[in-house]
């Protein structure tokens, strides 16, 4: 039982109080964030000090705390898991510029799709703040960059997700990803 439909499944019987539900999602949904985790590190500095563990650990935790979100289906659940991730991604090299005083970054490399680089590798926090500055030119371009870099979600999950044609998803995630690429190698 790991197809998306059986996750959404899943995610209504945990909707409406089926506590089953849960301990049956909750293997499925930890094997993913895990997958999500591990291709999100790979393309870190070596020097990085995140483990996979520690950040699907707090992603976890973060989204079963999300206890009055209303699930509507997988995508929307891994939406949420996309922007949690970024989130602890942007935490932690934050902490780690205090503890090192402008020390190096954690770095991560835009990705087309699952697994392809697509340039070089970036600053998470200027990621973070690029996506920020985004959002305020174009709301549905910085969620399609989360969903699809964050959360590793397929052209038509995001579509699904963002309530958006494919054709929309794949014309807005190109230009924003030309945007973001020029916006951070232009530093």
């Amino acid at each position: 039982m790991n197809s998306p439909a059986d996750v959404t499944q899943l995610l209504l019987a945990w909707n409406q109080g089926d506590r089953a539900a849960l301990d049956k999602l909750m293997p499925i949904v930890y094997d993913e964030l895990r997958r999500l985790a591990r291709k999100q590190l790979r393309s870190e500095a070596p020097e990085h000090t995140l483990q996979a563990t520690v950040l699907v650990n707090e992603a976890y935790i973060r989204l079963v705390d999300l206890n009055r979100v209303n699930w509507q289906n997988r995508a929307h659940f891994f939406g949420a898991a996309a922007q949690i991730i970024r989130r602890v991604l942007v935490d932690h090299a934050r902490a780690r510029h205090r503890l090192k005083r402008g020390g190096s970054a954690v770095r991560v490399t835009l990705v087309d799709g699952i697994g392809e680089a697509e340039g070089g590798q970036f600053d998470v926090v200027a990621l973070d703040q690029a996506l920020s500055e985004l959002r305020k030119l174009d709301a549905q371009q910085e969620r399609i960059i989360e969903l699809r870099f964050f959360s590793g979600l397929s052209i038509e999950e995001t579509a699904e997700a963002v309530n958006i044609s494919p054709a929309t998803v794949k014309r807005d995630w190109a230009t924003a990803r030309a945007w973001l690429y020029r916006k951070l190698t232009s530093k």
